[in-house]
Order: C-alpha cells, then sequence, then structure tokens
C-alpha cells in the first residue's frame, strides 16, 4: 500500500472540545478542590453559562416525604416541595426530567441520579429548550449528583437540609449504616423505606449485587433506642462480613447468630430475612430467621406469600436452616417487611394484620401499576403510614424486590 492510500484510509479522529465537554469539564474540574459549601452556587454559576436562572437544588427528607432546599448563594431557596404532589416530587419518583412552561420560559425538574440512587432533584429556568439543552442538562445532573454524593461525606450541611426534625442518636446511626435506599439495573431493581425515619432503631436492610447475584438482608433487632441500633449494626457487620466471604445462606446465619450471641448474650436476637436472587433466572433462594413471610406480587397484586420452614432469630442458637426456594416469573416483586408493619395497633387494641396489609399493597399495586421500584416502595410506606392513622410505635420497615429478567448484557448501551 502506497504512502498516499495509508493515508486516505486513515481516520481522523475529531477530539475537539465542544461547548457541552466544556461545560462539564470545567464543571468538574473546579469541583475537586471546590469547599462543600460552595459546590452549589458553583452549579448556579455555571448553569448560567447556558442562560439558565433561579437554580434550586432540593434533597430528599429523611422521612422521604419532601424535597427540601439547600440553601446557598446563587441558589434560589424557596418552599420543600411534596414528593408526588409537585413536578419537582414528580421527576424524583419517575426518575424522568419534568417540564412547566412558564410565561417567561420553560421549568426544568431534573433527577439528581447517583448511579440509580434518587439524591433529589435540580430545578431550573430557561427560555426555551430544545433537545440539546435537554441531553445536557441531564448529563449535568449526573455530575451534579455525583458531586453532591463525594462532597456529602466531607460535610455536615447536606445532612442538616435534609432533616426536618430532631433525630434520635439512634437513627443517626442506623441511617449511616443503610445502603443506597435504590438499586436498579435492568435485571432487577430494589428499594427500601423505614419508619418512623427520625426515630428508627432496630430495622435496618443491606444488599449487594455481585455478578448475577443480588443478595439481600432485612432485620429487625429486638428492643428500642440505643440498645437495638447496636444490635442492628452488629448485625448488619456481620452479615456483610459473612457474604464478602462467599458463603451459603446458612452459613451466613450460623455466622450471624454467633457474632449476637457472643456480644449481647442468651436473651438478645435479631430476626432476619436473608435472600439471595440468581437476576438471570429468577431463582430465589432464601432462609427465615422469624421474620414474617415476604408477599409475592405478581400482575399488580398479592399472589400468596413466600412461606417455607423457619429458623430461630439470629443469636439464639438455631440448629443448621433449611433455605427456601421459589422460581419467579419475570416481572414479580417480592416485598420484604418487618413485624411492625402488621402489629401496630389502633386505638381499640386492634392490630393492623397481615390482610390489612395485602389490601394496602393491592390497592397501591393498582393504582400505579406504571410506577417505578422507588415510587412503589414509598407509595406503600406512605399509605400504611395512612393506615395506621401516622402511629408507628414500633419500627416499620418494607424493601421491595422488583425481577424484570433478562441476561445482564441484553440491555446495556452500546457506544457506536
Amino acid at each position: 500500500m502506497s504512502e498516499g492510500q495509508r493515508r486516505q484510509d486513515e481516520r481522523v479522529v475529531d477530539r475537539s472540545e465542544g461547548f457541552g465537554e466544556r461545560l462539564l469539564g470545567v464543571l468538574l474540574d473546579r469541583a475537586h478542590k471546590m469547599p462543600p459549601q460552595l459546590v452549589a452556587p458553583m452549579i448556579a454559576e455555571e448553569v448560567a453559562r447556558i442562560g439558565g436562572r433561579e437554580v434550586s437544588i432540593l434533597l430528599q427528607d429523611y422521612a422521604q416525604e419532601l424535597l427540601v432546599p439547600l440553601p446557598g448563594r446563587r441558589l434560589l431557596v424557596g418552599e420543600p416541595q411534596v414528593i408526588g404532589a409537585s413536578p419537582a416530587g414528580t421527576a424524583f419518583l419517575r426518575a424522568a426530567p419534568v417540564e412547566v412552561p412558564q410565561a417567561d420560559g420553560v421549568r426544568m425538574y431534573l433527577p439528581l441520579l447517583d448511579g440509580s440512587d434518587e439524591v433529589g432533584v435540580m430545578a431550573l429556568t430557561l427560555v426555551s429548550v430544545d433537545d440539546d439543552d435537554r441531553r445536557l442538562l441531564r448529563r449535568l445532573a449526573g455530575l451534579v449528583a455525583d458531586m453532591l454524593v463525594t462532597k456529602h461525606a466531607y460535610t455536615d450541611r447536606f445532612f442538616q437540609a435534609r432533616r426536618r426534625e430532631p433525630m434520635s442518636v439512634a437513627a443517626e446511626m442506623q441511617w449511616s449504616l443503610l445502603p443506597p435506599l435504590t438499586m436498579s439495573v435492568p435485571q432487577v431493581a430494589v428499594s427500601g423505606a423505614l419508619e418512623p425515619a427520625y426515630k428508627i432503631a432496630g430495622d435496618s436492610f443491606d444488599y449487594a449485587l455481585n455478578d448475577n447475584v443480588l443478595h439481600v438482608a432485612v432485620i429487625d433487632a429486638m428492643g428500642h433506642g440505643l440498645d437495638a441500633a447496636t444490635m442492628a449494626t452488629v448485625a448488619i457487620g456481620a452479615y456483610r462480613h459473612a457474604r464478602r466471604a462467599d458463603i451459603g445462606l446458612a452459613e451466613i446465619y450460623a455466622f450471624m447468630d454467633r457474632a449476637i450471641a457472643e456480644q449481647f448474650g442468651a436473651e438478645h436476637f435479631v430476626t432476619a430475612q436473608m435472600m439471595d436472587l440468581d437476576i438471570t433466572t429468577g431463582h430465589l433462594q432464601w432462609v427465615n430467621a422469624g421474620h414474617p413471610a415476604p408477599l409475592l406480587i405478581r400482575h399488580h397484586q398479592v399472589a400468596g406469600l413466600l412461606e417455607g420452614p423457619t429458623t430461630l432469630p439470629v443469636g439464639l442458637g438455631g440448629e443448621h436452616p433449611a433455605v427456601s426456594e421459589h422460581q419467579l416469573q419475570v416481572g414479580d416483586r417480592v416485598l420484604c417487611y418487618t413485624d411492625g408493619v402488621i402489629e401496630e395497633r389502633n386505638a381499640e387494641g386492634e392490630p393492623f394484620g397481615e390482610e390489612r396489609l395485602i389490601r394496602c399493597v393491592n390497592a397501591v399495586e393498582q393504582a400505579h401499576a406504571e410506577g417505578g421500584t422507588r415510587a412503589g416502595a414509598l407509595r406503600l410506606s406512605h399509605a400504611l403510614k395512612r393506615e395506621r392513622a401516622g402511629r408507628t410505635s414500633d419500627d416499620a420497615t418494607v424493601f421491595l424486590i422488583h425481577w424484570r429478567g433478562g441476561a445482564v448484557g441484553d440491555r446495556l448501551a452500546i457506544l457506536e
């Protein structure tokens, strides 16, 4: 091949910096050493470069009922927005942008997604919006979410903005222990919600997606206050340690059981549900250590309970547990919950009960059939709280798993 032909065959790659890349690049470059309190004003400054104004950063409060504005110079600090009853709340629940036409332009509400976990919403106003604006703003919102999560670990200001009432020390411990409340990949999604948000103590959950297996644990430590929170911390720590040793569910139970017994003695215990889900096949396995049986939701209604042999709660020295199995169908949801959901009593002393829980689940599922997993868990938690007339004398946690099916590589984006 001649030199001329070689040159002709060579592809010319354009590496020049476009406007969108410059904007995102400047923001990223400046963010590395930016003090936490200046992150939000810097975002407002960069948004102004594309003609945006009236920028607000709204963070989810701990009760998961409101989106509260982050204070800061150059930010528009308005009233908190109700999740599910405002444009910002709709963008948050749907994890999709919402556009509201106004007399002087378009108000944009963009979900701040850290991976698939929703941090909050960014709102701004533009004179007009086209597809280039939408694409740039979507990417900008993703970068802003990552920055907020990174800086979150360096400061108390973001925690303080999210608090709407005083928080107990036990709740402080539990919120620090939790993984992201939502995780979503093409094959599976999970989401959890806890009540009472500012006084939670013994309830917790954990999960991890390792290759094709989703690992889940939902626990309820006996008692209240700091004792329960401390026991829950040890239980989750033991679960994570055993899970990362790549052992089976029965062995994980035994490890957790020994950890609780050795630390707290024979009179203390933690009920637990440990699950493994193969996200490619839908094969579900679990060990039930004194926990309420999960609900199987199919076609937007409860199809039954995932019942099976139970063993003693963690810490009471149960025998080698039986591992239950079930084959999920594509689209199935599994709802795990703690006993505080069904044991709450009304003014007459009657417990909430499993039947009422099932009716409530069916009503929420059928009223919001198109909602995502995050929206489903939140709406259910809020509906249950309303059904209990706002009473939550014990921790009440729900954790929702949605299996969508498909091979892991089926729906990945392809770069062209």
